[in-house]
């Protein structure tokens, strides 16, 4: 969802900046790079640890309300869907294809973002809070082909996060990498966007090129 359907990346940067100057330093723009696609848990963990903050009991959640209330606050002023995104997910539909989201962002912030898209284009939407492990980890995956009763393999899936990249391989879905740049690193087993498509994300986008993208990149 984040950086992948929604122009959200930015908002997530201001509110991690937010995050860490609460805990009494702000990360520079290369250490924020770390958090991009990562659990809160990891966030607030990175934020502490250059902070030589030592955290303790009830400072996750009392952070963790600071953050999402701040980024709920920013989604409902700026939140930005890219361009092609409402035609493709549309057109989509219109054919029968089940999707889903899977976001490492929690339900509470989750749900503003979603509702802005069209729930209605999703059979499910699974977040961070929602599985064992948030990605890196393989579990959103899992659980998003389970639910639809698919093999991994059978599901083609879009990140932008190197984390988010990880995942979806791990769990052994087809992959299309939408990098915000040079600086993420894109796993071997996924196809960057570029490699496909003239526009470097999802703009001029049709269901046709889907489909042709997945038959072309299944391992």
């Amino acid at each position: 969802m984040d950086g992948t359907l929604t122009n959200s990346e930015p908002l997530w940067e201001e509110a991690t900046f937010h995050l860490s100057e609460s805990l009494g330093r702000r990360l520079t723009p290369t250490e924020r790079l770390a958090t991009v696609g990562a659990t809160f848990e990891d966030t607030l963990n990175i934020c502490a640890d250059k902070a030589g903050v030592t955290l303790q009991p009830g400072d996750t959640e009392r952070y963790r309300t600071l953050m999402f209330d701040y980024v709920k606050s920013l989604f409902a002023q700026h939140l930005e869907i890219f361009p092609g995104v409402p035609e493709l997910l549309s057109e989509l539909k219109e054919h029968g294809m089940p999707m889903m989201v899977t976001t490492n962002t929690e339900r509470y912030v989750a749900d503003s973002a979603i509702e802005a898209l069209g729930r209605g284009y999703f059979v499910d939407t699974i977040c961070g809070d929602e599985v064992p492990h948030g990605k890196p980890a393989p579990d959103m995956y899992a659980e998003a082909a389970r639910r639809l009763g698919l093999e991994p393999g059978e599901c083609l899936v879009f990140e932008d996060s190197a984390a988010g990249m990880r995942a979806a391989v791990d769990a052994g879905c087809a992959v299309i990498a939408l990098p915000e740049g040079d600086h993420v690193e894109v796993p071997a087993e996924a196809t960057e966007i570029s490699h496909l498509h003239s526009a470097r994300h999802l703009v001029g986008a049709t269901a046709d090129d889907v489909y042709s993208w997945f038959t072309r990149i299944q391992r």
